[in-house]
Protein backbone atom coordinates (compact mmCIF):
# COMPACT_ATOMS: atom_id res chain seq x y z
CA UNK A 1 0.00 0.00 0.00
CA UNK A 2 1.42 3.38 -0.93
CA UNK A 3 3.07 5.19 1.99
CA UNK A 4 0.07 8.43 1.48
CA UNK A 5 -2.50 5.90 1.21
CA UNK A 6 -1.73 4.54 4.87
CA UNK A 7 -1.52 8.38 5.97
CA UNK A 8 -4.82 8.98 5.03
CA UNK A 9 -6.42 6.18 6.99
CA UNK A 10 -4.59 7.21 10.01
CA UNK A 11 -5.70 10.27 9.58
CA UNK A 12 -9.25 8.53 8.80
CA UNK A 13 -9.47 6.61 11.64
CA UNK A 14 -8.57 9.87 14.26
CA UNK A 15 -10.93 11.62 12.76
CA UNK A 16 -13.48 8.99 13.44
CA UNK A 17 -12.73 8.25 16.36
CA UNK A 18 -12.68 12.07 17.78
CA UNK A 19 -15.76 12.77 15.98
CA UNK A 20 -18.23 9.46 17.14
CA UNK A 21 -16.46 7.94 19.87
CA UNK A 22 -15.20 4.48 20.10
CA UNK A 23 -18.03 2.75 21.97
CA UNK A 24 -19.17 0.02 20.58
CA UNK A 25 -23.39 -0.03 20.05
CA UNK A 26 -25.99 -1.58 17.70
CA UNK A 27 -28.97 0.58 16.18
CA UNK A 28 -31.20 -2.51 15.91
CA UNK A 29 -32.79 -3.53 19.59
CA UNK A 30 -32.44 -7.18 20.95
CA UNK A 31 -31.97 -9.38 24.19
CA UNK A 32 -30.55 -12.57 22.51
CA UNK A 33 -28.50 -13.45 19.54
CA UNK A 34 -31.43 -15.39 17.66
CA UNK A 35 -33.57 -11.76 18.19
CA UNK A 36 -30.52 -9.85 16.66
CA UNK A 37 -30.28 -12.58 13.90
CA UNK A 38 -34.30 -11.65 13.19
CA UNK A 39 -33.74 -8.20 13.35
CA UNK A 40 -31.07 -8.07 10.96
CA UNK A 41 -32.98 -10.73 8.19
CA UNK A 42 -35.72 -7.71 8.61
CA UNK A 43 -33.28 -4.86 8.44
CA UNK A 44 -32.98 -5.51 4.73
CA UNK A 45 -34.34 -2.46 2.63
CA UNK A 46 -35.98 -1.68 6.06
CA UNK A 47 -34.52 0.85 8.30
CA UNK A 48 -33.74 0.19 11.78
CA UNK A 49 -36.31 2.55 13.35
CA UNK A 50 -38.80 0.35 11.40
CA UNK A 51 -37.25 -2.71 12.89
CA UNK A 52 -37.26 -1.79 16.17
CA UNK A 53 -40.73 -0.67 15.88
CA UNK A 54 -41.90 -4.22 15.00
CA UNK A 55 -39.86 -6.18 16.88
CA UNK A 56 -40.87 -4.49 19.96
CA UNK A 57 -44.54 -6.75 19.84
CA UNK A 58 -42.72 -9.74 17.37
CA UNK A 59 -40.86 -10.73 19.98
CA UNK A 60 -43.53 -10.71 22.43
CA UNK A 61 -45.51 -12.85 20.34
CA UNK A 62 -42.62 -15.18 19.14
CA UNK A 63 -40.23 -15.33 22.12
CA UNK A 64 -38.33 -18.15 21.45
CA UNK A 65 -36.76 -19.62 18.22
CA UNK A 66 -39.44 -22.39 18.57
CA UNK A 67 -42.38 -19.77 17.85
CA UNK A 68 -40.52 -18.63 14.93
CA UNK A 69 -40.01 -21.96 13.19
CA UNK A 70 -43.48 -23.31 14.39
CA UNK A 71 -45.29 -19.56 13.32
CA UNK A 72 -47.82 -19.38 10.22
CA UNK A 73 -46.40 -17.99 7.46
CA UNK A 74 -49.09 -15.84 6.51
CA UNK A 75 -49.70 -14.61 9.90
CA UNK A 76 -45.60 -13.89 10.29
CA UNK A 77 -46.09 -11.94 6.83
CA UNK A 78 -48.85 -9.98 8.52
CA UNK A 79 -46.71 -8.99 11.33
CA UNK A 80 -43.50 -8.33 9.67
CA UNK A 81 -45.57 -6.73 6.58
CA UNK A 82 -44.73 -2.83 6.99
CA UNK A 83 -40.77 -4.15 6.99
CA UNK A 84 -41.21 -4.45 3.28
CA UNK A 85 -40.12 -7.64 1.39
CA UNK A 86 -42.94 -9.61 3.66
CA UNK A 87 -43.06 -12.50 1.99
CA UNK A 88 -39.50 -13.54 1.64
CA UNK A 89 -38.67 -12.41 4.96
CA UNK A 90 -41.27 -14.65 6.83
CA UNK A 91 -40.05 -17.62 4.45
CA UNK A 92 -36.83 -17.24 5.71
CA UNK A 93 -37.33 -16.38 8.91
CA UNK A 94 -39.19 -19.65 9.25
CA UNK A 95 -36.51 -21.68 7.34
CA UNK A 96 -33.91 -20.43 9.34
CA UNK A 97 -35.25 -21.10 12.71
CA UNK A 98 -36.08 -24.69 11.87
CA UNK A 99 -32.37 -24.96 10.40
CA UNK A 100 -30.87 -23.95 13.59
CA UNK A 101 -33.23 -26.17 15.69
CA UNK A 102 -32.37 -28.63 13.39
CA UNK A 103 -28.77 -28.29 13.07
CA UNK A 104 -27.54 -26.38 16.83
CA UNK A 105 -30.30 -26.80 18.74
CA UNK A 106 -31.39 -23.72 18.78
CA UNK A 107 -28.45 -21.73 19.23
CA UNK A 108 -26.73 -19.06 16.72
CA UNK A 109 -23.20 -20.03 15.33
CA UNK A 110 -20.41 -18.38 15.34
CA UNK A 111 -18.97 -19.36 12.15
CA UNK A 112 -19.09 -16.95 9.06
CA UNK A 113 -19.74 -20.23 6.61
CA UNK A 114 -22.84 -21.55 9.09
CA UNK A 115 -24.34 -18.54 9.23
CA UNK A 116 -24.21 -17.86 5.43
CA UNK A 117 -25.49 -21.03 5.00
CA UNK A 118 -28.75 -20.35 7.10
CA UNK A 119 -31.77 -19.56 5.12
CA UNK A 120 -31.99 -15.45 4.41
CA UNK A 121 -28.67 -14.94 6.05
CA UNK A 122 -25.69 -13.00 3.64
CA UNK A 123 -22.09 -11.69 4.73
CA UNK A 124 -23.98 -8.57 5.85
CA UNK A 125 -25.96 -10.36 8.60
CA UNK A 126 -23.57 -12.94 9.07
CA UNK A 127 -20.83 -10.27 10.05
CA UNK A 128 -23.43 -8.00 12.26
CA UNK A 129 -23.87 -11.37 14.16
CA UNK A 130 -20.25 -11.99 14.37
CA UNK A 131 -18.90 -8.07 15.31
CA UNK A 132 -21.98 -7.72 17.81
CA UNK A 133 -22.45 -11.14 19.70
CA UNK A 134 -19.13 -12.70 19.05
CA UNK A 135 -16.69 -10.08 19.24
CA UNK A 136 -15.40 -11.25 15.48
CA UNK A 137 -13.88 -8.62 14.13
CA UNK A 138 -16.10 -7.85 11.17
CA UNK A 139 -17.21 -5.24 8.48
CA UNK A 140 -20.66 -4.84 7.47
CA UNK A 141 -20.79 -3.54 4.02
CA UNK A 142 -24.37 -1.78 4.08
CA UNK A 143 -25.60 1.01 1.84
CA UNK A 144 -23.21 3.18 4.10
CA UNK A 145 -20.36 1.61 4.28
CA UNK A 146 -20.54 1.36 1.12
CA UNK A 147 -21.49 4.58 -0.52
CA UNK A 148 -19.33 6.55 1.40
CA UNK A 149 -16.27 3.83 1.27
CA UNK A 150 -15.92 4.75 -2.77
CA UNK A 151 -16.42 8.70 -1.86
CA UNK A 152 -13.53 8.48 0.33
CA UNK A 153 -11.18 6.67 -2.03
CA UNK A 154 -10.94 3.50 -0.17
CA UNK A 155 -12.37 1.68 -2.68
CA UNK A 156 -13.97 2.06 -6.28
CA UNK A 157 -16.12 -1.41 -6.08
CA UNK A 158 -19.60 -1.78 -6.03
CA UNK A 159 -19.66 -5.33 -5.21
CA UNK A 160 -20.26 -5.56 -1.54
CA UNK A 161 -18.23 -8.98 -0.60
CA UNK A 162 -15.09 -7.33 -2.60
CA UNK A 163 -15.78 -3.76 -0.63
CA UNK A 164 -15.63 -6.12 2.53
CA UNK A 165 -11.99 -7.59 1.34
CA UNK A 166 -10.64 -4.42 0.41
CA UNK A 167 -11.33 -2.11 3.81
CA UNK A 168 -10.11 -5.51 5.88
CA UNK A 169 -6.77 -4.96 4.27
CA UNK A 170 -6.60 -1.17 4.39
CA UNK A 171 -8.17 -0.93 8.41
CA UNK A 172 -6.50 -2.33 11.04
CA UNK A 173 -8.08 -5.16 12.20
CA UNK A 174 -9.15 -3.20 15.71
CA UNK A 175 -10.73 -0.90 13.62
CA UNK A 176 -13.43 -3.08 11.92
CA UNK A 177 -16.58 -2.90 13.76
CA UNK A 178 -15.79 0.46 15.02
CA UNK A 179 -15.53 1.53 11.21
CA UNK A 180 -19.13 0.33 10.56
CA UNK A 181 -20.50 1.86 13.65
CA UNK A 182 -18.90 5.43 12.70
CA UNK A 183 -20.06 5.19 8.99
CA UNK A 184 -23.44 4.56 9.45
CA UNK A 185 -23.62 7.40 11.89
CA UNK A 186 -21.52 9.81 9.84
CA UNK A 187 -24.13 8.36 6.41
CA UNK A 188 -26.92 9.12 8.72
CA UNK A 189 -26.12 12.67 9.72
CA UNK A 190 -23.79 14.10 7.56
CA UNK A 191 -22.71 12.38 4.54
CA UNK A 192 -26.56 12.24 3.48
CA UNK A 193 -27.18 10.34 0.45
CA UNK A 194 -29.35 12.50 -1.61
CA UNK A 195 -27.42 16.02 0.18
CA UNK A 196 -24.13 15.85 1.80
CA UNK A 197 -23.53 18.36 3.95
CA UNK A 198 -19.69 19.32 3.14
CA UNK A 199 -19.58 22.37 4.66
CA UNK A 200 -19.93 20.14 8.12
CA UNK A 201 -18.23 17.00 7.66
CA UNK A 202 -15.08 16.32 10.02
CA UNK A 203 -13.69 14.58 6.88
CA UNK A 204 -13.47 17.13 4.17
CA UNK A 205 -10.00 17.13 4.46
CA UNK A 206 -9.14 14.42 3.36
CA UNK A 207 -12.36 13.33 1.52
CA UNK A 208 -11.51 13.85 -2.34
CA UNK A 209 -15.32 13.51 -3.36
CA UNK A 210 -15.89 16.71 -1.02
CA UNK A 211 -17.51 19.82 -2.59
Amino acid sequence: MPREKKTDVNRLITLLNETYGTEYKCYLNFETPFQLLIATMLSAQCTDARVNIVTKDLFVKYPTVEYFANADITELEKDIYSTGFYKNKAKNIIACSRKLLELYNGEVPSDIDQLTALDGVGRKTANVIRGNIFHEPSIVVDTHVKRISNKLGLTDSEDPVTIEKELMKILPKEQWILYNIQIIQHGRTVCIARKPKCEECTLAEICPSRK
